[in-house]
């Protein structure tokens, strides 16, 4: 077998013939070990359909590789061959880790700060729709996007989907023991696609929006399909795990152990170690994300304010997918404003956490943004990129919280810190002038006034040190001087901010 060479972080993929007779699916165990740079890497194969059984690999540093196999079929067993990994294309950061305890980075250190949105079932719409949606994701400026694997039957998304996740058997019935070669293959070209665009694929594995029957597999049918996601998928550097959007509504036929043997299966088939979280749908029904297989908080809450609160309860990254949606569709989860969204946006990125996108606008055809993707009819959107580019610019380490929920002021405004930037968030608040906060030492900061709807920033005007009272609702006094050494005049409007950035 010839030699190939492949980028570090893109995926090698070698293909080879077996039995097709039976079920492979159930009867054939495959996978093969990697050694290079020192380290040994097992990585789970998978059967294609038709006699084909398929080893994907991504490697993670450069130079040779080798792999050999093992499997149940003698045929499949004791194949060997090998890779060179090269440097990684221009843009290829690799996988995404958790960082700084409360942040995320790349493979190789690039900071990353996830602005996602929500499109559940674009891969199974009609492909000129799904053309439509990466045409708009190119523009919009999001870079993870939650995505799930079966289609979901839900009000103004109840269109038969594009192929059948698991195949139909001869007696009309869906065969859950028989994964669909079909699906699979387009989903993850989809993924595929997303990773060259620079977007992370936050993978949802199950839901309880079904009339296909998925929701009542079998425990055994179940742990089957997650590992064999992880042996298609793993090899994609952009590859995010969900075990489910809203867990919480299937617990009558998926009890809470079975959630912990799914995030084990996981961690056993994906060598790769990608982020794994779980989604909530009852505000009072949360996984307990301390748990080690956990990487990071995904909860959708529309109370932003409590960030603080959720950060210091699980010590991880928290990311509120869905702080709901901008739209005009009855629920009233999918019905605020953009402006409303945008402030959630600043509210939980200053308070330490990431904050995730949705749009639902009714349409005639039902074609709507949160589950089908398209076109973007919303405003958000556009504020959602502006402060992205914001952040991008200035943060290296993550934001991290100024004071918390209890302390004055940022009860009320928020605010965070990066080494040299600090940004202060005023939302619904319009004082005329602010002190608290800003720069007490000496040296020299550039002080922006930012209207987060306008997507203006100018310099602000700075005001004479004002001297609060002293009082537990005024700026902390000092040996008779305020907590601040200069003041800044606001204007009286809504959704303003502050950054000051250290120069020296």
């Amino acid at each position: 077998m010839s030699q190939a060479t492949i980028p570090v972080w893109d995926v090698f993929e070698v293909t080879f013939e077996g039995p097709a007779e039976g079920n492979p699916y159930l009867e054939v165990e495959f996978s093969a070990v990697f050694t290079g740079n020192g380290r040994t890497v097992r990585v789970p194969g998978f059967y294609d359909g038709e006699g084909r059984y398929i080893i994907r690999f991504m490697p993670d540093a450069e130079g040779q590789w080798h792999f050999e196999t093992t499997s149940s079929v003698s045929a499949l067993a004791g194949r060997t061959g090998g890779l060179r990994a090269v440097p990684a294309r221009p843009g290829a950061h690799g996988p995404v880790r958790v960082a700084n305890q409360f942040h995320f980075a790349h493979a190789d250190g690039t900071p990353y700060l996830p602005f996602g949105t929500t499109c559940y079932a674009w891969t199974h719409q009609p492909q000129s729709l799904q053309d439509e949606t990466l045409e708009t994701l190119g523009k919009a400026g999001f870079n993870k996007i939650r995505m799930g694997v079966f289609p979901k039957d839900y009000p103004f998304n109840t269109n038969e989907p594009l192929h059948d996740v698991f195949a139909m058997g001869a007696d009309g019935k869906r065969d859950f023991d028989q994964p669909n070669p079909v699906a699979f293959r387009h989903f993850e070209t989809q993924v595929g696609k997303l990773r060259d665009m620079g977007i992370e694929a936050d993978i949802i594995i199950f839901h309880p929006y079904d009339r296909w029957g998925y929701c009542d597999m079998s425990a055994e049918q179940d742990f089957r399909y997650v590992a064999y996601l992880a042996a298609r998928l793993g090899a994609f550097a952009n590859v995010w795990w969900s075990l489910a959007n809203e867990y919480d509504f299937l617990l009558d036929t998926k009890p809470m152990e079975q959630w912990d043997r799914y995030f084990q299966i996981l961690e056993q088939n994906d060598p790769y170690g990608h982020l794994k979280s779980i989604h909530n749908g009852d505000v009072r029904m949360n996984y307990d994300h301390s748990k080690p297989w956990v990487s990071h908080v995904c909860i959708q809450n529309w109370d932003v304010k409590k960030t603080p609160d959720w950060r210091a309860d699980y010590g991880k990254p928290l990311v509120n997918d869905e702080p709901e949606y901008e739209g005009n569709i009855w629920p009233a989860w999918g019905n605020i404003s953009a402006q409303e969204l945008t402030h959630r946006f600043w509210v939980t990125a200053l308070r330490g956490g990431y904050a995730g996108h949705g749009e639902t606008f009714e349409h005639p055809d039902d074609i709507i943004w949160w589950a089908k993707g398209g076109k973007l009819y919303g405003e958000a959107w556009k504020r959602i990129k502006f402060l992205r580019q914001l952040l991008e610019e200035d943060v290296t380490t993550g934001l991290t919280p100024l004071g918390g929920t209890t302390s004055w002021p940022w009860s009320r405004v928020s605010g965070a810190e990066d080494g040299h930037v600090r940004y202060i968030y005023f939302g619904e608040h319009q004082p005329a002038q602010w002190t608290t906060g800003l720069p007490t030492e000496d040296g020299a900061y550039e002080v922006d006034l930012i209207d987060t709807w306008a997507m203006t920033i100018e310099p602000a005007e700075r005001i004479a040190p004002v001297v609060p009272h002293p009082t537990r609702h005024g700026a902390v006094v000092r040996g008779g001087k305020p907590d601040a050494a200069f003041g800044v005049r606001l204007p009286s409007r809504p959704h303003m901010a502050l950054r000051i950035r250290k120069l020296d």
